[in-house]
């Protein structure tokens, strides 16, 4: 029986394709790599009798977890955009080697097209496959090379050239992307023209009229306003001439609020932000999850238009239950449903819409405020218009002409179910006349002052984004969150951006050096031309050397006139030699270091002129003023805290690893000098219990509540607590190859039979110790934190002393009791 292998983008579409196409009698196993499942069941494909396995990617393949071997066919599932075709010709960059060899004129690879995780779509793209898009997966190619090249060019450089020049710049990374940097552009654009504004001060007039007993009517003045006030005050007078407002004309016209057009991404992305108050980021997250799930349509989609084919009236049937619109809805099947208004077809997906009814117990507080307005959107999009009628009324008061207008709802139409857009209700205009007079209640000039602009919403500047062609509709909330987490701007109330200090000298010292590494132009430009790659319209290999020639010019430049923006820094940012307190000695010139505190804190020799890294997220200081023996530089200790773990560190040896198998940023708890007292040889005691490559290392300086920690991941053990003394031994366990450790307790509080207060034996084997042991996991200040620095491979003690400890089968069981 032949095979057919079939790959989703998620372990989470996988799962829910292979239950439709099964009809739910699929077999589910894990996949070698543990986290993307495989799928199978028997089946029917292009006329033979098959055998389906079904699993999946984790996004774009970067190694080889899963191995293809001996399928016939291929049917690729990933998600429909370019980002998908793309991932489309990396799995079988990695499978077709290994694929069964085809029949002669046979075709073995296949390409399903589908906009939601229903029944219906699912068969309907199983039943009319097509092929993979190979131009649009090599625009992909081409963005990504493009804004990885260019990006690491320039980020490279300036945080090299800065960091090591200012020591209060509040961000451990000065990065430059083509998109990232015009999307913070406009925030500072807005910033300048809020710092530039200078308020003028204007005149307008005022007049208040009634008729009988009627409330006052107030008139806007058709002048609408003046900016000297000796004139201001003329027309007030001229006005005053008259105690009677004359009615001139009355109009009245019917007039309509136009329903929305069909959801795409952008308009989704703006009202999650404007409305709803949820990040760019946060809300694609949730609308993928959605999607996955079954609930809306796929979530990245440019169309505003549905197809001719849409069942409009099948998805609006979905949502008669619902308690808060089912009766809109049921008028509107009983009523017809209206035509939507007509969009633009982008070719790519549907609009966004609801693909089954939901409740908000089913999909969380944030999931349900998007699956809500994502419903009342589409339900909008076939309703009426919301009818109402405009009154304007012309007066003359004297020589000056004013007027009011009114609006009186006749039909609510969409606003039914998008009620923040109705027709707020007012105070009903007076009937009246042609040729009435109301009388003059009061008539003054009022002064008041123009305003400057607030700094751009994130609503705001998506549409900005979207205006100038930067970024794609899934790739907008990327880079809206870049600026964010890179302390270029902060988000204020009301979904603000504001720039932080560090975010508009960059970008003043681009427009320095170069204005168009931050205008949208160049960018819009190139945006241009990657579709036309995807249209095959353009040659891939010519765009991007031809786009990358252009930057490569462009950097050379920035690089000769970086002192422009160096000037720019200098105003802004302190000296390093002038920032942070003096904490331990250099190892070359024996003279005090500044410990600077600031992200990414670091220690600088102001006479030397070297700054050496530190390890982030954590509390530095002086290590017993103990030095290093390979470089003489003062020993530093890194905590995360009280509960947390602590390690100590040579800063030179941080920076540059003294060992062929030592990578940057290993403390000594990682180090494998063969007989430093401080490193990894000499504290070592065994392998993690839970991680494959960390080592159980003792933390000399936690005495006299006695730890070990993992060298690699969180796991912290405590023992012996209110020992004198804890050192590990020269001698192994036979059992475990473990680091035999030597314990010295407190003579009136030893836990040892006999009133013993010294035993020599193995943490994890000896029957004395186990009852002594509890492990834990650190509390880490910050999520993102791994400890004690870049991952190797070594474990144990040092290969040059023992090699690798074992790792016992009854170590984890030794210390499960106590897993807090």
């Amino acid at each position: 029986m032949r095979t057919v292998l079939m790959v989703a983008e998620k372990p989470s579409l996988a799962q829910s394709i292979a239950k439709i196409l099964s009809k739910g009698n699929c077999a589910s196993r894990k996949g070698l790599n543990g986290a993307c499942s495989v799928h199978e069941y028997s089946g029917s494909f292009q006329g033979q009798s098959v055998r389906f396995k079904m699993t999946s990617v984790c996004g774009h393949v970067m190694s080889l977890d899963f191995i293809a071997k001996g399928c016939d066919y291929v049917v690729l599932w990933l998600d429909c955009d370019k980002e998908g075709e793309n991932i489309c010709f990396e799995v079988l960059d990695a499978i077709q080697p290994v694929m069964s060899k085809a029949h002669f004129g046979e075709r073995s690879v296949y390409r399903a097209k589908f906009s939601s995780i229903t029944d219906t779509d699912i068969w309907n793209a199983m039943n009319r496959l097509g092929e993979p898009n190979r131009n649009e997966a090599l625009s992909v190619d081409a963005r990504q090379e493009l804004d990885l090249r260019i990006g690491c060019a320039f980020t490279r450089f300036q945080t090299k050239y800065f960091q090591g020049k200012y020591g209060n710049l509040d961000s451990s990374l000065i990065s430059f992307g083509p998109c990232q940097t015009p999307t913070l552009g406009f925030c500072v654009e807005r910033h300048d023209k809020i710092q530039s504004f200078k308020p003028e001060t204007y005149w307008v007039i005022q007049a208040k009229v009634f008729k009988g007993k009627e409330s006052p009517l107030t008139l806007d003045w058709n002048r609408v306003r003046v900016f000297d006030r000796e004139v201001g005050q003329m027309f007030v007078n001229l006005a005053k001439t008259s105690r009677e407002a004359r009615v001139e004309s009355v109009s009245k016209k019917e007039k309509a609020k136009q329903r929305p057009q069909a959801l795409n991404t952008v308009e989704m992305l703006r009202v999650a932000s404007s409305a709803l108050g949820m990040g760019p980021q946060h809300a694609m997250q949730i609308a993928e999850r959605l999607y996955t799930q079954g609930y809306i349509s796929y979530p990245r989609t440019e169309t505003t238009h549905y197809p001719e084919n849409f069942d409009l009236k099948g998805t609006l049937k979905q949502q008669m239950s619902n308690p808060l619109w089912g009766q809109e809805v049921k008028a509107l099947l009983s009523a017809g449903l209206n035509r939507p208004r007509k969009g633009m077809d982008a070719g790519d997906h549907p609009p966004i819409t609801p693909m089954r009814a939901a409740s908000e117990g089913e999909l969380g507080s944030d999931g349900w405020q998007l699956y809500e307005y994502i419903t009342r959107h589409f339900i909008a999009t076939v309703s009426e218009d919301c009818k109402y009628l405009q009154t304007t009324i012309d007066f003359s008061i004297g020589t000056e002409a004013f007027s009011c207008t009114g609006k009186t709802l006749l039909s609510p139409g969409y606003t039914e179910v998008m009620p923040w857009q109705g027709i707020p209700q007012e105070e009903a205009m007076p009937v009246c006349e042609r040729g009435e007079t109301f009388t003059v209640d009061e008539i003054k000039l009022v002064e008041k002052q123009t305003s400057p602009p607030d700094y751009l919403t994130e609503a705001e500047l998506i549409t900005l984004m979207e205006k100038h062609g930067i970024g794609t509709d899934a790739s907008i909330p990327v880079h809206i969150n870049n600026i964010c987490q890179r302390n270029y701007v902060t988000v204020e109330h009301g979904r603000k951006l504001k720039p932080t200090n560090l975010g508009i000298v960059l970008v003043h010292g681009y427009y320095k050096t170069d204005a168009e590494l931050v205008l949208p132009t160049i960018r819009s430009a190139v945006e241009k031309q990657l579709n036309l790659i995807a249209l095959g319209k353009a040659n891939y290999q010519q765009v991007l050397q031809h786009t990358l020639d252009i930057f490569k010019r462009k950097f050379h430049y920035f690089v000769d006139s970086i002192s422009s923006m160096d000037e720019l820094m200098e105003v802004s940012f302190s000296p390093i030699a002038a920032t942070g307190k003096p904490l331990s000695r250099c190892g070359k010139c024996h003279r005090f270091m500044k410990y600077i505190q600031a992200k990414p804190s670091r220690l600088h020799c102001s006479h030397c002129d070297e700054t050496y890294s530190l390890p982030q997220n954590g509390a530095i200081k002086l290590y017993k003023e103990l030095r290093c023996p390979l470089d003489d530089f003062e020993l530093v200790l890194w905590t995360s805290g009280a509960r947390g773990k602590s390690y100590p560190l040579c800063p030179y040896c941080f920076s540059n690893p003294p060992f062929r198998d030592m990578k940057k940023g290993m403390g000594c708890n990682e180090c494998t000098h063969p007989s430093c007292q401080h490193s990894l040889n000499s504290l070592g005691i065994g392998q993690c219990v839970e991680c494959d490559s960390g080592v159980l290392v003792l933390d000399p300086t936690s005495g006299p509540k006695w730890r070990m920690a993992c060298n690699k991941c969180t796991v912290v053990v405590h023992f012996f607590e209110h020992a004198h003394r804890v050192q590990v031994a020269q001698e192994s366990c036979d059992a475990c190859d473990a680091s035999l450790v030597a314990v010295d307790f407190n003579k009136t509080r030893t836990p040892l039979p006999a009133g013993e207060t010294q035993h020599t034996g193995c943490v994890f084997c000896d029957s004395v110790f186990q009852d002594l042991v509890e492990l834990k996991h650190a509390a880490m200040r910050h999520p993102m934190h791994r400890g004690g620095g870049a991952r190797r491979g070594g474990r144990g003690r040092g290969r040059g002393r023992r090699g690798n400890p074992k790792k016992p089968k009854d170590k984890m069981a030794a210390l499960a009791a106590y897993f807090v």
